[in-house]
């Protein structure tokens, strides 16, 4: 590869890395070129961006970042992919499904927002995360739920004292 080229590589990755808040690195060693192509199917469905890298390129785009990556230079040993999403859980739920038929890929990394996870141990807890509108959602429920309650309870007794209302004045 010319250093044209190489520098084009370095660039594209660094403006991926500055453009998704959420950017997990897998080892897919070992994958056959049909389960890579299995594997790149079911991130592309979830709309994942899997990206095959070098380690040299991928050190240079994380220090060409104005961001701190540098606890994510610490696994940057073997090989290494790159997946980047939109949403912080759903690559460690494609990783996790993918693991159903094979041990692969092994989560080396990820990056979710500004939290860093290392280590393949962590994909239970990335699983579990929760996006931002789903949270928005589950605090406005919280927040009509008493609201509802009221309402619902002032309906139900608006009826019972009716109820008790008529019965006393027809006696």
């Amino acid at each position: 590869m010319k250093k044209a080229e190489k520098i084009k590589v370095v660039d594209d990755l660094t403006t991926k890395l500055k453009s998704f808040k959420n950017v997990y690195l897998t080892d897919i060693s070992g994958l056959n070129a049909t389960q890579t192509s299995n594997l790149r199917r079911a991130c592309y469905k979830a709309n994942i961006s899997l990206d095959v890298v070098k380690n040299t390129m991928l050190s240079r785009a994380i220090d060409a970042c104005d961001e701190n990556f540098s606890e994510l230079k610490s696994v940057l040993k073997g090989n290494t992919s790159l997946m980047f999403s939109d949403s912080g859980s759903t690559p460690a739920k494609v990783i996790k499904d993918f693991r159903k038929k094979l041990d692969k890929p092994l989560l080396k990394a990820a990056l979710i927002e500004e939290a860093v996870y290392i280590g393949d141990d962590q994909i239970n807890t990335l699983v579990a995360i929760k996006s931002k509108e789903e949270l928005i959602g589950e605090i406005i429920g919280l927040l009509q739920s008493p609201t509802k309650n009221v309402i619902s309870a002032l309906k139900s007794g608006s009826n019972n004292l009716s109820g008790v209302l008529k019965t006393l004045s027809e006696r």
